[in-house]
């Protein structure tokens, strides 16, 4: 893994997606010499095309992130690999037309960027197609040294055995602190020099998962093992880093403290972040005014009741506000006003609710709530009063989501589907608290772009 911005990327993703910005590059150029040859000019590279180009290569790339092709399910199955691919460029050749009309300084004949997009889309499956081939190899993954062989060990296993998993296990270490919960562990007692052990093995990273760290910690062999230059890490760290959310399970105090993050609140990135919020909510308003005034009506038009409604929510601080949306349920989904959790194929949502759920319009009114400052474009999904006194009082930890400001769409929204039980809220807790603690500009880009994954394959919309 890389960390970019206090958020972690594979490394064999970053590497893939510089292979693919190399061959759209490739791939823009090649557009431009055919059809220069086709009309009977020269055929030669000139400097100048390169704004041209990078304007090309960064617009279809951001859209291949948004529409999910670096996913792992994306580079495990070429069929869906295709199928994103086709939907990017569909998405990229639109959005490069807009931009070339806005500027025309960069643009591509109509011809060029035909040809650039068919070449692009050849380059990129055949790219994947053979990073296939390659991604699990064993030779890319780092081996990891497991300190421990209980229960946490057991996670550490089953993980590695993933799909995309990035790391192999390269042993187990019995340290006599509990129960054994996988097979093949070494005893310590068995091994005269921990630090050889670990180079025997050609570990890159050694992984703390005792069960009881008192007395069992070993201070002195890590001292050395980490002298010698091998990554040694915490489970809770490790599971943050491998999972892109703060396990619960594992999870103490002590870390929340002193490991770094949290730092949301820095003026500048608050004052940023504001204003990107005040920006594009505006313009979601004025674009998707008709949208919602059509919905609003067809929504009046089925059932009996208000096209709108407002439900009282806990946003930053804990501090209560009102969120706005389309009405997509019955007006009596509620008897007495008692709130209940959404859930699959739920019997209150009208026919036009069902789909208006589905594409993600009523939520739309929201964008008000964002301008007026209650909200952000991106950030944990506000939860209503009932719940949030609920979940404070059955999982640890809950209450410091509410350290960044709510969002439309956020980091658990785009990982889990909807939740509707307190085990899915717990769930979803462990992405709310790596996106509070995580928290930087890029992440936020990242939310967004994939937010587009969501949107056009709503598999997790209730």
């Amino acid at each position: 893994m890389v960390r970019l911005f206090k958020h972690y990327v594979p490394h064999t993703i970053l590497f893939l997606g510089a292979i693919d910005f190399f061959l759209l590059l490739v791939a823009g150029e090649g557009g431009w010499l055919l059809r220069l040859w086709q009309i009977g000019g020269s055929v030669e590279t000139d400097a100048s095309r390169l704004p041209h180009l990078l304007a090309f290569a960064v617009t279809v790339q951001l859209v291949m992130v948004g529409v999910g092709a670096y996913g792992v399910d994306a580079l495990r199955s070429m069929r869906m690999a295709a199928a994103r691919l086709v939907v990017a460029v569909s998405l990229a050749l639109i959005l490069l037309s807009f931009l070339f009309f806005l500027m025309p300084a960069i643009t591509f004949w109509r011809s060029n960027l035909l040809y650039a997009m068919l070449l692009a889309l050849a380059l990129v499956f055949t790219a994947h197609l053979l990073f296939d081939r390659t991604l699990g190899s064993e030779g890319l993954k780092r081996r990891v040294l497991v300190l421990g062989a209980g229960p946490r060990a057991a996670r550490i296993e089953a993980l590695a055995k993933k799909q995309g998993a990035g790391f192999a296990i390269a042993g187990y270490v019995g340290m006599n602190d509990g129960g054994v919960g996988v097979a093949g562990a070494v005893n310590r007692d068995a091994i005269a020099s921990l630090t050889d052990h670990v180079v025997r093995l050609r570990a890159s990273e050694v992984v703390l998962a005792l069960e009881e760290r008192r007395n069992a910690l070993p201070l002195a062999d890590l001292l050395r093992i980490k002298t010698i230059g091998v990554f040694v890490n915490d489970i809770s760290s490790f599971l943050e880093r491998e999972t892109g959310r703060v396990d619960l399970d594992s999870l103490n105090p002590s870390w929340l403290i002193f490991s770094d993050g949290f730092s949301a609140g820095r003026r500048l990135s608050a004052a940023g972040k504001r204003l990107f919020d005040i920006a594009v909510s505006g313009f979601i308003l004025l674009l998707f005014a008709p949208l919602i005034l059509l919905t609003a009506l067809l929504v009046k038009l089925e059932s009996d009741g208000p096209a709108f409604f407002r439900q009282r929510r806990v946003g930053l601080y804990g501090q209560p506000f009102e969120i706005l949306k389309i009405r997509s349920m019955r007006q009596d989904a509620e008897v007495g006003g008692k709130a209940v959790w959404a859930q699959k194929d739920d019997p209150r949502v009208t026919r036009v609710g069902a789909v208006i759920r589905k594409l993600r319009i009523d939520e739309l009114p929201q964008a008000w709530t964002v301008l007026k400052g209650e909200m952000s474009l991106v950030g944990p999904r506000p939860e209503r009063p009932q719940f949030v006194s609920d979940l404070e009082a059955r999982l640890p930890f809950y209450a410091e989501r509410h350290v960044v400001k709510p969002g439309i769409t956020g980091w658990a929204q785009i990982n889990f589907p909807y939740g509707a039980s307190v085990e899915d809220a717990r769930q979803k807790l462990e992405y709310d608290l790596y996106y509070a603690k995580n928290y930087t500009p890029f992440l936020d880009l990242l939310i967004l772009l994939q937010t587009m994954r969501v949107v056009l394959w709503p598999e997790g919309a209730r």
